[in-house]
C-alpha cells in the first residue's frame, strides 16, 4: 500500500509548517501529494507551489471541481503542470455538490454522472493533442452560432504525457461506477474497511462495462484518512469528531449529503439523523459530542501506534492501493510511512 499526503482545505491561510511536510514528503519518498479545493483556495495554485519543493511524489489534484473551469482550461492547466513536474500530476477531477455548484459557481447541477462522462472526454482529447471537436448535451466544441468564427483547435503545446491520470473523486455508488469505466482511478473519502466489498462490487460493476479502462488489479484507488496517535484513544478520537459532525450534519443539503450516506451505510442512521438535527439548529457541540468513537475508528486510523498498526492490516487487506493521509504532521507522517515500510 501506498502513501500520500493531503494538505486539504484551509482557511487563513495554509497550515503552520506545511513546507517542512511536503519536504520530508519528498525525504520519505511518499508517493503522492495533494490539495483541493471548494469554495476559497483553488487546487492547482498550492500544487505548483508545493510541488517545485519536491523532486519525486506524484501531484495531486483532489479534487478539481469540474463547475469551476472549462474541460479546456482544466487540460491546459494539467499539461502545464506535467510539463513543470516532470510528468507527476493526477488531475483528481469531482462533480462537488449542488450548494457549492449552484450556490458559488452559479452553474446547473444537474445530471453530473453525463456531464462528468463529457468533461473527462474533452480533458482526454485536448491531452492527447486532438483536433478538439465535441458535440454533446452539455459541450459543445467548436460552439454553435457565436460569430461563427470558431474552429476546432489542437493545443499549441505538446504534452509532456499524452495521457494524464485522471482520477474521480466520487461516494455514490452511480459515480463510483463510473471512476471505474472511464478513470483511471477513485479518489475517496470515509472509506473504511467494512466498506470493501460494497464498493468492491460497486467498482466491478464498472469494469465490466464495454469499453472499461481497467481491470481491478491496474485501477488505484486513493483513501483519504486521518490518523491521529495517541495513547488516550478518546482523545485522539476527540480530534477527529468535529470534522465528522461537519462533514455529516452540516455539508451539503440533508436529502444529498454524499459524505453523510457514506456512514448510513455503515448502519449509524440514528446517530447520523441526531448530529445532522443538532448541527443544523446551531448547537454544534451538542452534534460533535453525538460522534462515537466507533464511527471515528470505521473511517481514521487513531490511538496508539501498536494499535494503528494492528487496524492497518485490515486496511491494507482492502481494495485500497494508496492512503492519503490528511493534514497529518511530521511525527505522524513518519510513523505511517515506517508502518507501511
Amino acid at each position: 500500500m501506498k502513501l500520500g499526503w493531503t494538505m486539504g482545505y484551509w482557511g487563513a491561510g495554509p497550515a503552520p509548517g506545511t513546507d517542512e511536510v511536503i519536504d520530508e514528503a519528498d525525504a520519505l519518498g511518499l508517493d503522492s501529494i495533494w490539495t483541493a479545493e471548494a469554495y476559497g483556495s483553488d487546487a492547482l495554485t498550492p500544487l505548483a507551489w508545493y510541488g517545485a519543493r519536491t523532486t519525486t511524489p506524484r501531484l495531486g489534484t483532489g479534487i478539481i471541481q469540474m463547475s469551476a473551469r472549462t474541460p479546456t482550461a482544466t487540460a491546459m492547466a494539467a499539461m502545464t503542470l506535467d510539463h513543470l513536474s516532470g510528468g507527476r500530476v493526477i488531475l483528481g477531477l469531482g462533480t462537488s455538490g449542488p450548494q457549492v455548484v449552484e450556490g458559488w459557481y452559479g452553474q446547473e447541477y444537474g445530471k453530473p454522472l453525463a456531464r462528468t462522462r463529457e468533461y473527462i472526454d474533452i480533458v482526454r482529447k485536448v491531452v492527447a493533442r486532438e483536433k478538439l471537436t465535441h458535440d454533446g448535451a452539455f459541450y459543445r466544441v467548436p460552439i454553435e452560432g457565436g460569430t461563427g468564427l470558431g474552429k476546432a483547435l489542437r493545443s499549441t503545446i505538446r504534452p509532456y504525457r499524452t495521457d494524464i491520470p485522471i482520477f474521480l473523486g466520487a461516494q455514490g455508488p452511480k459515480n463510483v461506477a463510473l471512476a471505474a469505466e472511464v478513470a483511471d482511478g477513485w479518489l475517496t473519502l470515509f472509506f473504511g474497511p467494512k466498506l470493501n466489498d460494497y464498493y468492491k462490487d460497486v467498482l466491478a460493476e464498472g469494469f465490466a462495462r464495454p469499453g472499461a479502462r481497467h481491470t481491478a488489479e491496474s485501477f488505484e484507488v486513493a483513501v483519504s484518512v486521518t490518523a491521529v496517535i495517541d495513547d488516550d484513544v478518546e482523545a485522539a478520537a476527540d480530534r477527529i469528531r468535529p470534522l465528522l459532525a461537519l462533514y455529516i450534519g452540516g455539508m451539503g443539503a440533508v436529502e444529498a449529503n454524499f459524505h453523510r450516506n457514506m456512514f448510513l451505510r455503515l448502519g449509524y442512521e440514528q446517530e447520523c439523523d441526531k448530529i445532522t438535527e443538532l448541527y443544523l439548529s446551531g448547537r454544534k457541540e451538542e452534534a460533535i459530542a453525538q460522534v462515537s468513537t466507533a464511527m471515528v475508528e470505521e473511517v481514521a486510523l487513531i490511538g496508539p501506534k501498536a494499535k494503528i498498526a494492528d487496524d492497518l492490516a485490515a486496511w491494507q487487506a482492502t481494495i485500497a492501493t494508496s492512503l492519503v493521509l490528511m493534514g497529518a504532521d511530521l511525527p505522524t507522517l513518519r510513523t505511517l510511512a515506517e508502518l507501511l515500510g
